[in-house]
């Protein structure tokens, strides 16, 4: 059962219509003073697949509303996906625009990204238009029947329509499930938060940075014989560097290790803490932590690999140091799942090297290939795997890559041909069909840096960046399509439970549970990881397992 779903602006009310397989209608358009309500009856009674404009703008109202749902096709997502298989990433993808295209009108741009709100923020309606600025221009309901139809259409002539089918489920579902996490929030004790803040940072300051901070800077200072020169800044630290005598080309942290200076320890330190003060230090934790809950808003979706990015909170980013503030709540745990050497055996199931995925059927895939291929030597068969899936072509990774090329020559060409691909410009695509941006203007917009000098269609530096970039995405876009399926069949395996996902990082997922509930929820973690291998890769030898930790604090998992 499909329904189409699309809210009233600025309001509680909104306009539900039954679709049928194909798009069309089949039934009567429905008009409701309360949305949510009706849409909580709906799916209580017969769980349809809702077919809306947007699950970022429609679903946090209705989780506010204690509505959940269990399906849902976001035809916003699932614009992007099929325009970028087009080869035109990055072209408006809101309803409006879907729309217009569809018809041969004008396109409007998108309108802006809403901007992130902190805990406590007062909503002024209980759902926003979603449809663009173009919205009171046309009927919104009969413009989501006229896009999903077409997407049906567009998505029948992809290249694998299989594949591409669980890719968008999987896409609508991930925006599900992040939503979902935005709205149950992560457990963060505010008084272990400060605790720690002052461990590191020493006690806070009515005016300028902590006190040990402070200590730093006078120390980086009086290494340097200066006075006045303020380590946030790198062009002060390059330039303090170079009066020493000592050649910097920025002040990054690996450049910052193979200076011989006595400025560099502090500095060091001082750069790690600061990053903390400022990006998870005290305003962070008054801004983003209530009710002993941090809520970050997940964008599902939001690098061009697949992989999620947050909209304010930086909940991706979360230090080390500070994780000792994530406690789960009393008598509950912390279930830690992460897929160790995720991208390596991705390979192996996509690339069809059957001696490859052989070893891929072991624990440590690592030590597997090492025992096979490298006299024994692990780091060998590291240096080798990372090399050919990032483009690492000198030092320690010639001859080890040598190795790899000769015993695994199908896993080897793959890689090397997608690079081969992206270098003369051309499209290449992850295992369910996300597609890389077609062009350096595409990557940058992307928010990546290729070269800015020569064309990449005539194989110049920056063709063989974007070569680099592409050999592997296809790597690490199936990786995120995996860690997507796995968050689709876990949520689903939780239904009835208490539990809740809490936190989602690239391969790393994070359950809250009632004690009594961690064995249930280990075993299906673990089950969701062999789905997921199941429904991408069908009947292969590899194995995707997980290092799996249960805890009552984040900062003891694994």
């Amino acid at each position: 059962m499909l329904t189409a779903v699309v809210p009233d602006a600025g309001g509680r009310g909104g306009r539900l219509q039954d679709l049928g397989a194909d798009g069309t209608a089949a039934g009567p358009v429905r008009s409701v003073a309360d949305l949510a309500g009706a849409i909580g009856d709906r799916e209580a009674a017969d769980h349809p697949r809702w077919v809306w404009p947007s699950t970022a703008e429609l679903y946090p109202a209705l989780l506010r509303a204690g509505v959940r749902v269990g399906r849902c096709h976001d035809l916003e997502l699932t614009e992007a996906l099929l325009s970028g298989h087009a080869g035109r990433w990055g072209e408006p993808r809101a309803l409006a625009a879907a729309r217009a295209r569809l018809r041969g009108l004008p396109v409007p741009a998108d309108p802006p990204p809403r901007q992130a709100e902190p805990p406590g923020f007062a909503q002024a309606a209980l759902f926003e238009s979603s449809t663009g600025p173009a919205a009171a221009d046309f009927d919104a309901l009969e413009a989501v029947r006229e896009v999903y139809a077409d997407q049906l259409r567009r998505l029948a002539l992809t290249e694998h329509p299989g594949r591409f089918r669980l890719l968008v489920a999987a896409e609508s579902a991930g925006a599900l499930v992040g939503a979902e996490m935005g709205h149950a929030g992560l457990p963060w004790r505010a008084d272990l938060h400060d605790q720690l803040m002052r461990e590191l940072l020493g006690p806070p300051q009515p005016v300028g940075p902590p006190r040990r901070l402070a200590e730093l800077t006078a120390e980086i200072n009086a290494a340097f014989g200066s006075w006045g020169l303020h380590p946030d800044s790198p062009a002060e630290v390059v330039r303090a560097f170079a009066r020493a005598g000592v050649d910097v080309p920025n002040t990054r942290a690996w450049v910052l290790r193979k200076v011989d200076h006595p400025a560099v320890r502090p500095l060091l330190e001082y750069k790690e803490l600061y990053r903390i003060w400022t990006a998870h230090g005290w305003a962070w934790c008054d801004a983003w932590v209530s009710d002993g809950r941090f809520r970050p808003e997940y964008v599902p979706g939001g690098v061009v690999s697949g992989r999620w990015a947050t909209r304010g909170g930086g909940a991706l980013q979360v230090p080390k140091a500070v994780r000792r503030a994530v406690v789960a709540d009393p008598g509950w745990q912390f279930v830690v799942a992460d897929a160790g050497q995720l991208e390596p055996r991705v390979l192996a199931a996509i690339s069809g090297d059957a001696r490859f995925a052989a070893a891929a059927a072991a624990g440590d895939l690592y030590a597997e290939l090492a025992a096979n291929s490298f006299d024994g030597d692990r780091a060998k068969a590291k240096v080798a795997l990372i090399g050919a899936m990032y483009g690492q072509t000198g030092g320690a990774a010639i001859p080890a890559l040598a190795v790899l090329r000769n015993h695994y020559p199908t896993a080897f060409e793959f890689v090397e041909h997608a690079a081969r691909v992206g270098e003369a410009n051309g499209l290449v695509r992850s295992w369910l069909g996300r597609t890389c941006p077609p062009s350096s203007a595409a990557l940058r917009d992307a928010g990546l840096d290729p070269p800015e000098e020569s064309d990449p269609s005539l194989g110049g530096a920056s063709g063989r960046a974007r070569g680099r970039f592409t050999r592997n995405f296809v790597v690490q876009a199936t990786a995120a399509e995996w860690a997507l399926v796995l968050l689709a069949t876990l949520r689903t395996a939780l239904e009835g439970s208490k539990a809740e996902m809490v936190l989602f990082v690239h391969d790393e997922v994070v359950v809250h549970c009632p004690a009594d509930e961690v064995e249930r929820v280990v075993a299906a973690v673990h089950e969701s990881a062999a789905t997921a291998g199941r429904l991408l890769f069908g009947d292969t030898a590899v194995r995707f397992p997980l290092d799996v930790s249960t805890v009552g604090a984040y900062a003891d998992a694994k």
